[in-house]
């Protein structure tokens, strides 16, 4: 289903978000995970792709057996990073032909070992280059959907961590939108009020489209420094790493701590309307679940359809 049909269905979207499998045993373990989450009936939910390209045919073989072996609308992740314009160009062409309706673009990471790659070889240097790409391609008539493609591009609540400039990185944010993006997802961030803060400045900034909130709960102490070091700058309130600091030597009570924590975040989000809540699962069904479980939803349709609980 077109993301655009998705957001006229869904008052308020909740999806999920899967990275590709390595090897064959890890893929068949998150097979089992997406069915198990299939069963909360999600709007959508998301694939992402390794830095530089690195899992780009993974990807694409668990976006086609998602769209031909569940009910979940896959929406995969597609990166400018280490790619030239017929390679995107293929990766769309497929997707069309498999009947795969949307895509996140996005500016992407270089590979942990190409760090001294030269940019200036990829045929799209902004994520905004490579909506417009993936925009035209529709427009030609590449894809079955008349309206080509439904995209998604990347927002920061809490700051792009290369764009310290906050006024300049609305400027790329809008440049993306008037490119022909559908819909913002945003990277992940534990104080709601960046997130409403955020939503602010995007419409201050003549930016009218879906906003979905990213959200992932701490599970561990080691992950929480992990997301520190990856997202460049993540904020985490005191009150949640009081909370995590008084349970430290207790794994199962941090994994408990952060799931609160997320469905407070849920809730609040819920309350204030937004648009969409995305889930970064890390292949995992238990944590999503609770929460779920905490909210008293078995499954995402009450918040869809009646954008409220």
């Amino acid at each position: 289903m077109h993301i655009q049909d998705i957001f006229k269905r869904d008052e308020t979207t909740l999806s999920f978000e899967f990275f590709p499998p390595k090897t064959q045993a890890s893929a068949e373990t998150l097979y089992q995970t997406i069915t198990q989450l299939e069963e909360l009936k999600p709007s959508f939910v998301s694939v992402t792709y390794g830095a530089g390209g690195s899992t780009r045919q993974l990807t694409h073989d668990l976006v086609v057996r998602i769209h031909e072996k569940t009910s979940l609308d896959p929406i995969p992740h597609l990166t400018c990073v280490c790619h030239q314009e017929s390679e995107i160009r293929q990766i769309l062409e497929r997707y069309a032909l498999a009947g795969v309706n949307n895509i996140l673009a996005l500016g992407g990471d270089l590979p942990q070992d190409r760090l001294d790659y030269d940019r200036a070889q990829d045929a799209f240097t902004y994520a905004a280059d490579l909506v417009h790409f993936a925009r035209k391609f529709g427009e030609q008539g590449n894809h079955p959907d008349k309206r080509g493609f439904g995209i998604g591009v990347a927002g920061f609540p809490e700051g792009h961590p290369s764009t310290p400039d906050r006024l300049l990185e609305m400027d790329f944010l809008k440049a993306k939108v008037d490119a022909g993006a559908d819909y913002i997802c945003t990277q992940l961030f534990f104080d709601n009020r960046d997130f409403f803060d955020f939503c602010e400045r995007c419409e201050l900034a003549g930016i009218h489209i879906p906003i979905i909130a990213g959200l992932m709960p701490v599970l561990t102490i080691s992950s929480m420094k992990r997301m520190a070091q990856l997202s460049a700058g993540s904020r985490f309130p005191a009150p949640l790493l009081r909370a995590l600091h008084r349970v430290a030597d207790d794994p199962e009570a941090v994994k408990q701590v952060g799931i609160h924590w997320a469905t407070r975040q849920c809730m609040d989000l819920l309350d204030n309307k937004t648009q969409g809540i995305h889930f970064y699962t890390l292949n995992r069904s238990d944590a999503t679940r609770q929460i779920y479980m905490s909210m008293g939803l078995n499954d995402s349709t009450p918040v869809q359809r009646r954008n409220g609980l």
